[in-house]
């Protein structure tokens, strides 16, 4: 694929992702607490997660290790930034979960070929198209680099211990939804995907690149709307329900 061919297929994908940000207000992703049949079999959560995110690090290597810039120390910086969130997700996550949901295999499908997708756009932009000359020693004192670090692992932390809350919602032998507390549950109902777009918003402004861009905006469009659902969704099950408590952005949205 040439750098013209690279920058059309970042703008279809882009295109794609504005639709799929409309569809999702009307039709909520078919897992977890929106699961519905008739989406395909269901497979097991923690080999449905394993499957859906492990083609993102593990591609993501494969990208680094057949590039011709395996030794300019920026791109190890990106790979290590980069498998920190994947390698987690991927391995570790899955098996943190008391209990992981089924899934519906199309669910699964998709989250497969988003990731290969966007594994690929990511890889090719850092380690074939981006200009060396962007990414050279002074990147790394460069604000852009330095506020999209600490973005990414800011994002990282509020993701991680909203995961966390929710996996220890449950005592054991307890079953059903309960509403999540504390952190950043106080202020908003999915904290874990505010995390995770205050993640992806941080690659992209550490990689200063259209590449990167598309990733949060990709990120935006695919949570914004779940989040959106999911509030709705506490609200209507549960009559006690924080009512100063937003759905994805604190006192905003």
């Amino acid at each position: 694929m040439t750098a013209q061919h690279f920058s059309i297929f970042l703008m279809i994908v882009t295109i794609v992702a504005v639709i799929v940000f409309i569809t999702l207000f009307f039709i909520p992703a078919p897992y977890g607490r929106h699961a519905k049949k008739g989406w395909g079999p269901l497979v097991p959560g923690r080999i449905g997660w394993i499957l859906m995110e492990a083609p993102a690090s593990l591609l993501f290597f494969f990208y680094f290790i057949t590039g011709d810039r395996i030794t300019e120390p920026i791109m190890i910086i990106f790979l290590i930034i980069w498998q920190s969130h994947y390698l987690h997700r991927a391995f570790l996550y899955p098996f943190s979960l008391k209990k992981a949901a089924s899934m519906p295999f199309s669910i699964i499908l998709f989250g497969i070929m988003f990731n290969v997708i966007n594994t690929y756009i990511q890889g090719q932009w850092l380690f074939h198209f981006a200009p060396l000359e962007n990414y050279q020693g002074a990147w790394f004192t460069d604000i852009r680099f330095i506020m999209g670090v600490l973005l990414f692992y800011c994002g990282y932390v509020i993701n991680k211990h909203a995961d966390y809350v929710l996996t220890n919602l449950r005592k054991p032998g307890e079953t059903g939804y309960k509403i999540p507390r504390g952190g950043l549950y106080q202020f908003i109902s999915c904290p874990n995907y505010f995390g995770e777009i205050l993640t992806w918003t941080g690659w992209a402004l550490a990689t200063w690149s259209l590449a990167g861009a598309v990733f949060a905006i990709w990120t935006i469009a695919n949570l914004a709307p779940r989040a959106i659902s999911n509030h709705r969704w506490y609200r209507d099950q549960f009559p006690d329900y924080p009512q100063n408590r937003k759905a994805l952005i604190p006192f905003i949205l």
